[in-house]
Order: C-alpha cells, then sequence, then structure tokens
C-alpha cells in the first residue's frame, strides 16, 4: 500500500488530468506511470489490475502515477479512440519532469493495461524517435498494442509482455501475432482472463520480480 496517495493535475489538451500519485513510505528511488484500460468501457485509474502493478512500484521504493483518461473521473474532455489520450500522456510526462525534476530524473516505469498499453507502446516509439529520455522499464498488461493505432508503435526487447490465456477482450493469438516478429517474450498466466480475476496476486509477484533489475 502507498504510503498515502495525492490527487493533483496536468495540462491536457482538452482540459485537465486527474491524476492519483501513490508516494512510497521514505524518498521516492524512481517514478512510474501506469496506464488504465478503456474509458468507453468504464476503464479508471481505480481498475485493480492498475492499482496492483501501482502498489508494486510503489512498494519498491517508486512514485506511481495512475491517471485519468479523458472524460473519467475529473479530467477533462471525451473519449478520443486514444488519439487525444496519446497527447495527454506526452504532456503530462513533459509537466511531470518540470514539477519533479530529481524524481522525473531518476529510474522509471511505463506500465499499461489493455487500452493503456497501445498508449504505452505509441508513446515508446515517440520519445525514441524524438531521442527522449526513455523508460527503464516497460510493462504491457493485457496487451492492446495493435489496437487504437494513431502513430508507430514501439517496445523494448525486454519489455515484460504479461496475458491471460483465455482473455476474451484481446485473444492470446493477437498478442503472440505481435509479439512473434519481433522475438519479444510473452509470459502466459494460466486460465487468467482479460481482469486478471483471482490472478492478481501472480500478476504483482511478475511485476514485482521484474522490478528487481530497476
Amino acid at each position: 500500500m502507498p504510503a498515502y496517495t495525492e490527487t493533483t493535475t496536468f495540462d491536457g489538451l482538452a482540459g485537465v488530468i486527474d491524476c492519483a500519485l501513490d508516494w512510497p513510505e521514505g524518498a521516492p528511488t524512481g517514478w512510474a506511470l501506469v496506464l488504465h484500460p478503456n474509458p468507453a468501457q468504464g476503464g479508471t485509474r481505480d481498475n485493480k489490475v492498475v492499482t496492483t502493478i501501482a502498489r508494486a512500484c510503489v512498494q519498491h521504493g517508486l512514485l506511481a502515477i495512475r491517471p485519468n483518461f479523458r472524460g473519467i473521473g475529473s479530467s477533462g474532455g471525451t473519449f478520443d479512440h486514444g488519439k487525444g489520450e496519446l497527447l495527454d500522456m506526452a504532456a503530462l510526462v513533459e509537466q511531470f519532469r518540470v514539477r519533479y525534476p530529481e524524481i522525473a530524473a531518476m529510474p522509471w516505469v511505463l506500465g499499461g493495461f489493455s487500452f493503456g498499453t497501445s498508449i504505452a507502446v505509441q508513446l515508446y516509439a515517440q520519445w525514441d524517435r524524438l531521442g527522449k529520455n526513455l523508460p527503464n522499464i516497460v510493462m504491457l498488461t493485457g496487451s492492446a498494442a495493435m489496437r487504437f493505432r494513431h502513430s508507430e508503435v514501439k517496445a523494448p526487447e525486454d519489455a515484460l509482455v504479461i496475458h491471460g490465456e483465455v482473455d476474451e477482450v484481446v485473444p492470446l493469438s493477437e498478442v503472440m501475432d505481435w509479439a512473434r516478429p519481433l522475438g519479444m517474450p510473452v509470459v502466459v498466466i494460466p486460465e487468467a482472463g482479460h481482469f486478471f480475476h483471482g490472478k492478481l496476486l501472480i500478476l504483482r509477484q511478475l511485476v514485482q520480480t521484474r522490478l528487481q533489475a530497476l
């Protein structure tokens, strides 16, 4: 559990971006941006998969940022099928670097669940193309990396890709078709569906193990 959760806002292109900042015990040793599932289907920053990933990051000493996409919570605008959300998250990271320069200079993690993975891989490609400071670890859970595409997608070869064996939203075969030509490993949790019901402990353990490399 975080030591405390702070609510704050950043400026998006359609209004404010409503964010939760989960602070660790003691001074942060890095930070994480964790992106939530499809807002048009009830996805919010309080989704259990998102909070599981965020809490694992906090337990590792990171400050975890959980933004609400457009139209969710107090965030301005309406769902833009990934285009506006991508612009908003790029703006959020730039503003975070200005507001918290010491923390922003530390190692960091980019994580996403479902729709959030689509935004994550487009952000990564954009930052790589522009020579920006790339995340040290990328985590893609219930990956929808090939959906909601508005620009190039890219992920590092050592990205942690976690998927449910019986995902009913994004079939495992779709993820394998994306990962195969990249030579990217996919961690499959047996009998897990898209929302990892009954499998969140396993998910947390996988995230915690990957964070040991940070």
